[in-house]
């Protein structure tokens, strides 16, 4: 009769914590996602952010040389990215086919300037700064003129703004859902030992050595957990990468390492957080209290 006891408790405690792991693993698994969507939301934006340039008119009289100097500058700047040359012929040639005729019949003369487009590195792409470099490109002796696209800066900068903030709400809220239920299952493991917790109490046992168990059992619980979500995320990860190459998942070290780095901290941090709190109300409960 007593092994048919054990034997059910056993397989109850068992049930209990795999309902655990699996809790936890699906809620870090979610807040993985989460996370995953906003480190590469930046990804992204950066890569939208180094599409803009800013182009450069040369005056005609700037020698070969001095064009070439200016050029090797240019890309020793710390706001530039890359840069290319375009040629006042070359132009023509390009603006000839896009209205599909010979405009310089017309002319007689090439109207057009030699071209350097600066392709900018993602921190420079706000409406201030590029308003700074075309203040400080047009002083220059070689430069007659600055061009850039400035409404679809402000634009681009706006809405990446405006993305980022709501992106950063969502992800705040699914994180404390993600607590309140990690919190929730953890509760209620303990929950089903609260007679052996109040027990030890009672023959003695400190606060503290009561817990300490139970903290480490749930860390446990907690890392399992959130290594089952890490298998989960790494699938995800393998497929989106297969199908959207461009993001470059598998390949963004950095972004990886928060990745896992943030799933194990949170389940350490949650299950540690979680124990000490659960185990801290039934300890403070009077014996007739437990019934409830």
């Amino acid at each position: 009769m007593s092994s048919s006891f054990d034997s059910y408790q056993k397989r109850r405690l068992l049930s209990s914590y795999f309902s655990v792991v699996i809790s936890i693993a699906l809620v870090l698994f979610m807040v993985g996602i989460l996370g995953l969507v906003l480190l590469k939301s930046t990804f992204v934006a950066n890569k939208v952010k180094e599409k803009v340039a800013i182009t450069l008119f040369l005056k005609d009289n700037v020698s070969t040389k001095n064009r070439n100097n200016f050029k090797e500058s240019l890309l020793k700047e710390p706001f530039t990215r890359t840069i290319i040359y375009t040629s006042k012929e070359k132009a023509a040639k390009t603006y000839s086919k896009e209205i599909g005729e010979d405009f310089l019949k017309f002319l007689g003369e090439n109207p057009l300037k030699n071209g350097i487009d600066i392709y900018l590195k993602a921190d420079f792409v706000t409406p201030e700064k590029m308003q700074e470099l075309e203040q400080r490109f047009l002083k220059n002796a070689y430069v007659s003129d600055v061009s850039y696209d400035k409404s679809l800066i402000s634009l681009l900068t706006k809405n990446i703004k405006r993305i980022s903030f709501w992106l950063l709400v969502v992800c705040g809220f699914f994180g404390l859902v993600a607590m309140i239920l990690i919190n929730s299952s953890i509760r209620l493991s303990i929950y089903s030992k609260r007679f052996n917790i109040k027990t030890m109490q009672m023959v003695g046992a400190t606060k503290g050595f009561i817990r300490k168990p139970f903290i480490w059992q749930s860390i446990k619980l907690g890392i399992i957990g959130a290594i089952l979500a890490l298998i989960a995320l790494g699938a995800v990860i393998y497929y989106v990468d297969k199908f959207i190459p461009s993001l470059e998942l598998i390949k963004d070290y950095v972004t990886l390492g928060y990745l896992v780095g943030g799933v194990l901290i949170s389940a350490f941090l949650i299950t540690w957080i979680s124990t000490f709190f659960a185990t801290q109300r039934f300890l403070n409960l009077q014996t007739d209290e437990l019934y409830y």
